[in-house]
This record gives C-alpha cells, structure tokens and sequence, in this order.
C-alpha cells in the first residue's frame, strides 16, 4: 500500500480530535528534556491514541504496560516490548539538568555500558612544558577537572541537544504528517525496522532510531525523510540547528575512511590490516636529543655521545595537547619529530581515529588534517586556480560542508589543525618579513599563509600540531613553539606486541618473534616501528618455504631492504613519482655514492657526526642528506656549540652505506678503495691483479679490521662479505642500483678459502665475527 494512502486509513477515524488535542499540548521530552509532566490526563490521551494506532497498525510483537509504582510515576509512559535501557538514555540522564524527570524503564544492566576508558583516562598523564625546541623539564600540576574537560563534548555536539531537536522538530507534525514520516523514515533506513516505528510514541521513536543508528546519523537520516515527505523547512531548520554536530560527524567519517586501514609498502587485494589491529603506541618524549639508539653490537660506547631521554620525560599519544606552558596555559603548539621510520605518520593516523570514534579528545569540536604536502600541491599544482587564498579557502576546498562555517572564530571553539610532513614544503619561508595575516578569510600565498598559522594570527583558537623530520622542523622559530615532542620507538616489549598482533596465526607469530631475535642488531634496529614491519613481511614470506629457520637470518638482506624502500620512499614523497616509475636516475645513484664515502671516511675519523662543512666537502646538498634520503637525522644542538649536528639513523647505517659504496665502486668500476699500497695475498689466489679481485677486497677488509679496535670495522667487514652474495648484489640490488644485466661478481670460492683460513688463526674473540662474515656471504636460506 501507498504510505499516503495507509496513512489516511490509520487515522480516519482521528481527524476529528486531532486539532483539540493539538492545542492541549505536545508530550515533553523523555529521558533527554528538562521539563516536568504531572498531568494524569495527558497519559490518559496518550494511552487512547496508542490504542487507536495499535487497532490500525497491529504490532507484530504483543506489548504489555509494565505497573508504575508511585516512586515511578512520571506521567508519561514508554511502551517497550523487551528492549533494554540503551546507552543513549543513560547518558542523558547523567547529564540531566536539576529537577528533568527521566524515564524508567527498569533495567537493571545500566551498569553494562559504562564507559570501559574512563578509568584509564582518569589517570592524567604527568604533564610537561616547553616553549623552545630545547629539551623542556617536566612541570607536574594538579588539576582535577582536566579529565571531565577532556570527556566532555560540545554542548550542540552531545546527545541531550540532538535527541531535544530531533524531538522538538517532529513534534511540529501533524499525526498524520508523524505516521507518513516514521514509515517513510523505516523504508528508507534497513536498519529500522516498521515495528520499531509503530511501537510507542514519539520519543520512543526518537530514542529508538538514536540507540540503533547513533546520534549522527539519526539526525542525517531524519533530515532527508523530512526532505522526501515535503517538509523542506523542517529539514533545513534541523540541518542549521545541527550543523556544529554535522560538520564533526563529515570530519569524523572522513578521518575514518582515511586512517582505518593501514596502507604499508606495495597494497596488495585482501592483505590491508586495520589500524587498530596492528597499532603499538611507540614512546614519545618531550625530551628530544634527535632519537637516535646509540647501542651497538661490537661497541661498548659509540664514537660521539648520544644521549637519551629518560622515562619520566615520557608522554600518551592521545596526551600531547593536555601538556601545559610554564605559565599554566594549554599549549598551542606542538612539534613532533623523530628519525626516519619511527612512525610519525601512523600516530597522526591512530591520533585522529581515536578521536573520530569517540575514543579521546572529545573537548575538540574539530579535527582538520592539512598536512604540509597539501600546501605544497595548492602552491605548485593551482587547483584553486589562484596563487592566493585564505586558510577558509583551502578548508572548504578539501571539505565543502565547511562552507559558511563560522565557529572556528568563536573563542570558544576548541578545534586542532593537523600539519604533517613538514619535510615535505620544499620551500623556504621567512618568518621574519612575512606580511601578517589577522583573519581567517584574507586571501594570501600559502608561504605566508603557513607562517601566520604557525605565528597563531590565524585560526587563532587552533590547536596545531606539527610533524617532520627534525632537520626541517628545526628551521620554525622557537618562539613560534609551545613544546618539542620526539618519538622514540618501541620497547622490547612493544617490538614482540607489535609483532605477535599482526598475525592470526599465533604459531607464525611466535617463530618470526624467536627468529628476528637471533640477530642482536636486529633486536637494536626493531626499535623502529619501520623495521619490525620489514621483519614481519620478510619472515612472513621466508617461513612458507619448508625448512626456513634452521639458521639465524643473514643481517645484510635486512639492510638492503631498508635502503631501497627508503630510497622508493624518497622518490614518491618528495619527487612525486608514482609506484611504477620508481626507476633509480644517475643523479640518485651518485647521491648514494656520494653518501658512502662520506660514511666511510667517517669510519677511517671513527666519529659518527658530521657537519654542514663536511655535507659540501662531498658536494652534496644538506637538505638532500639530511632529510630528504631517509638515512640521517639532525642531533639537538649543544649549548656551546650552536653548529648544526647530523648523523644516521643509527651507526650501523653508516657501516653499511660505506659498505655499499666499496662495493659499488668495486663492482661497477673494477676499484678497491681500501687498498693502500702492496699486499701480501695468501698463495692460493689466482688472480693476477689480486687488489681488483673479490678475494684482495676481502683481504683489504681485513688487515683494516685486524689492525684495528675491536668494532671499528667489523660491521663494516660484515656488511662487505654480506654483498658479495648474488642474492644481495644481484637480486636485490638488481635493476636498482646496479643494471639486471650485469654480470655477478666472480671469485666467491676464494674468498671463502680466505675466511675460513683466517677463522682458524684468528683471536678468539674475532672468530665469532668472521663465521657470522662468512655465513652472510655463502647462506641461501632466504
């Protein structure tokens, strides 16, 4: 049957009294209003219109009025089959003001849906200042409302104001009106079902669609009802009294369809993990000396100090904007930085989901994710056909039902802007000379746009948090920061959670735990979010083939994987090449070139620092080393020395780099690098030009080794005999650094006759080392 047409037989029979009973007054709201009932002759008429509704329409489910004791009496009476209170209702009646009447429905399980983070969120994290780049001191305060402000929604955000508009706007209906609308409103949601509808009375409609669609979506689906059954000025009147709700409700969805899934290296049909699934929450600190692990196998102390933050400097992820300046202000703005690979991007992700599903941080009303590589698109793309535009222009242009939006100019209005990716703004900016924006709707390029976001003279009331690589976020100006956070990776204990979470399989899980367990460096190396997902993928495919796992894995394979996706990484950020045009140019070879020998002669200064002097002895270019290669990071500067510091990422990079770079110029142009005048070669080789053979490479490693402190260059030793391997050098490495068709390297048998000779003439504690050189360069397990 028609909806009209059924409508008019439900209440043919009511027309008459349908204007006397219109004028003695609408039912207030339930368990979301603030108004008392004491009438008993409005339950008597609510009580003959049921009756008249049910004779119409029958209920497929018999319903029963429970006894109302007087302790119970409202004057209003719910009609519920055996549905229990929902969480809706008890919200509410949390929140209710003093003397609301709520209804009692007489469940007993009210205890069920407490919420199950609100005793984690009670304990407040130790809460830090800062308001430079240098390292902050903790700040410990009291403040026992902070929790109850981080739980608490804008009013026109939370539920007692949805359900009361909701409820407010279908009470303006006719009956008639009311019945085509719940109908239409069942046919167009599956999930409301017609006796959902037809059971009860309007706020238990109301509460029924709140309880099984969810607040936001109860108000978009009622809008477009109101739409469909020519109620147009309702539905515009309940769209304007909600925007502030259905605005965050987009945000919320869009961060959400952003970030629940996790996009890690090549995507491949049916293998995506969920965010949630897989997240560690890594240690961040707001104590930051550049994030770098200076633990080393084969060395007691590394070659320069390197300092790390302590435990108590440590801060939650979802905790950063409750940090407080000295002078007891929330803090504004906040930088997050840390090495390549430690997982910036992922915790912006869990960040903002956790927020879009009501999980932290409700007090922000908004979240606007624009990261700094959007900027640079609008900049250099022009899809906004102008070189300049307001911050309001480029939100409304990422997010159109922003348009017209003005509650972020309400003092108020507490909302956090999301910049990531700093590295990515290839551009300088002037802080100094800038011209100063004061409003969010002044037209301007987006370099000056940036530094007035950062200076606070727009968005005003933003919270802005601000994530890159250290050596390009170091360039903001201190007084433009309220706190400097550093991510420090995983714990042991984090590493094997992380690694254990990612499977199903809960045997496979356990082996990839044992197995990358077996390499001390890699255990070290694992602290980087980044490298566990290497070892999960790399064991996950290794422990298909039958017999894997007899013998440790080889470390050198580990390091090239690294190197390359770091090195695709870098063509897909900041060169905007697209998965399948990653194809390796000279100027990328030589920057790696480049890159090994100044790792190696650092290895020959035994430091592992270096500066902006050294950076153009090599010609190469800072930012290219520093950012941009994913290999280095810049080291918190020392008050007596205001140069700017760098290093790798960890010391066992720089091994390898200079590692790589001897073989590559072995390979690629017949030279051995290490050889420093005349040789004296075991007897056995063959090789007449014994420097320019793989066996007088080795031997070269070796006299440097030998005459040298124990871990100066036995990595390095390690990391050469590793890339002899045709599975390093050749399928790898292939089609990458070196041509497909190039020829492998010859002469492996001689090189293995040489270790094994010096295996057994070696001092004990080098003999350990030159097995683990030997089994990198002969094992094939991988």
């Amino acid at each position: 049957m028609d909806p009209d047409n059924e409508v008019e037989s439900i209440f043919r029979r009511g027309n008459e009294e349908e204007e006397e009973e219109r004028n003695e007054g609408m039912r207030p709201p339930s368990s979301y209003g603030s108004m008392k009932s004491d009438s008993e002759e409005m339950e008597e008429e609510e009580e003959e219109y049921e009756e008249e509704v049910a004779e119409a329409c029958p209920s497929p489910v018999a319903t029963a009025h429970p006894e109302t004791t007087d302790h119970d009496r409202t004057g209003l009476l719910l009609i519920r089959s055996d549905s229990p209170e929902t969480m809706y209702t008890m919200t509410t009646q949390q929140t209710k003001p003093p003397g609301a009447v709520v209804i009692e429905t007489r469940s007993s399980d009210l205890g069920d849906f407490s919420d199950p983070n609100e005793d984690d969120e009670e304990d407040a994290d130790e809460l830090l200042v800062a308001d430079s780049p240098e390292p902050p001191e903790p700040l410990e305060l009291d403040d026992t409302m902070q929790t109850d402000e981080e739980d608490r929604l804008h009013p026109e955000q939370d539920l007692p104001y949805i359900f009361k508009c909701i409820q407010s706007m279908l009470t303006g209906l006719t009956r008639e009106e009311l019945m085509k609308f719940k109908l239409s409103f069942s046919q167009w949601e599956s999930d409301i079902k017609l006796q959902h509808v037809m059971e009860g009375d309007l706020l238990d409609f109301v509460d029924r669609i709140i309880e099984i669609l969810g607040q936001d979506r109860a108000v978009l689906q009622t809008i477009r009802t109101l739409e469909h059954v020519n109620k147009q000025s309702e539905a515009d009147q309940l769209q304007n009294q909600c925007k502030r709700a259905l605005i965050r409700h987009h945000l919320m969805l869009y961060l959400v369809r952003k970030h629940q899934v996790i996009r890690e290296g090549v995507v491949r049909a049916g293998k995506q993990n969920f965010l949630d699934t897989v997240y560690v929450e890594p240690q961040i600190s707001t104590c930051g000396y550049g994030g770098v692990d200076p633990f080393h196998e084969f060395r007691s102390h590394p070659p320069s100090l390197v300092q790390l933050p302590s435990a108590d400097t440590f801060v939650g992820l979802n905790k950063l904007f409750r940090l407080q300046k000295e002078d007891g202000q929330p803090v504004r703005t906040v930088v997050t930085t840390g090495i390549p690979g430690i997982g910036m991007s992922v915790s912006v992700g869990k960040f903002s989901l956790d927020w879009a599903e009501l999980r932290a941080n409700k007090d922000l009303q908004f979240i606007f994710k624009l990261s700094f590589a959007t900027f640079w698109y609008l900049r250099n793309k022009n899809p906004l056909e102008t070189k300049t535009m307001s911050i309001m222009d480029v939100i409304e242009y990422y997010h159109p039902e922003c348009k017209d939006m003005k509650y972020l100019e309400e003092e108020d209005c507490k909302f956090l802007l999301i910049m990531d990716s700093y590295d990515c703004y290839q551009a300088p900016l002037d802080w100094e000379n800038a011209p100063v924006i004061n409003d969010n709707y002044t037209k301007t390029h987006p370099d000056v746009l940036i530094v007035n976001i950062i200076r606070g003279t727009v968005l005003r009331g933003a919270r802005v948090w601000i994530l890159g690589r250290r050596a390009a976020v170091s360039q903001i100006p201190s007084k433009f920061i309220d706190v400097v956070t550093e991510i420090q990776g995983f714990s042991d204990e984090m590493k094997d959670t992380y690694l254990t979470n990612r499977f199903s399989d809960a045997r496979l899980a356990a082996k990839i735990v044992a197995h990358y367990k077996r390499l001390p460096t890699l255990r070290m190396l694992a602290r980087q979010p980044f490298v566990c997902w290497i070892v999960a993928t790399m064991f996950e495919r290794c422990f298909s083939y039958q017999g894997y796992g007899v013998h440790p894995p080889r470390l050198t394979p580990f390091y090239v994987n690294i190197f390359i996706v770091q090195m695709n990484r870098r063509l897909q950020f900041y060169y905007e090449k697209t998965e399948n045009d990653l194809n390796w140019s000279s100027d990328d070879k030589h920057l790696l070139t480049k890159m090994g020998k100044m790792a190696l002669k650092m290895l020959e200064r035994n430091t592992s620092v270096f500066f902006e002097d050294d950076v153009k002895e090599f010609g190469l270019k800072l930012t290219e080393v520093t950012v941009s290669s994913g290999l280095c990071t810049e080291l918190s500067t020392a008050a007596s020395d205001r140069r700017r510091t760098f290093c790798f990422i960890h010391f066992t990079y720089q091994e390898f780099l200079a590692a790589l770079y001897v073989f590559t110029m072995f390979r690629t142009e017949s030279k051995n690098v290490l050889n420093s005048g005349v040789l004296h070669m075991p007897k056995f080789f063959s090789s007449k030009d014994h420097t320019k053979s793989a066996a007088g490479l080795i031997h070269c490693a070796l006299e440097r080794t030998f005459t040298s402190p124990l871990g100066v260059y036995d990595m390095f030793l390690r990391f050469l005999c590793g890339l002899l391997s045709p599975d390093c050098h050749d399928n790898q490495l292939g089609g990458f650094l070196y041509h497909h068709n190039a020829p492998k390297v010859g002469g492996l048998d001689e090189v293995q006759q040489l270790l094994e000779k010096r295996i057994q003439n070696a001092p004990q504690d080098r003999v350990e080392i030159l097995k683990e050189c030997l089994r990198e360069m002969t094992q094939e397990d991988e």
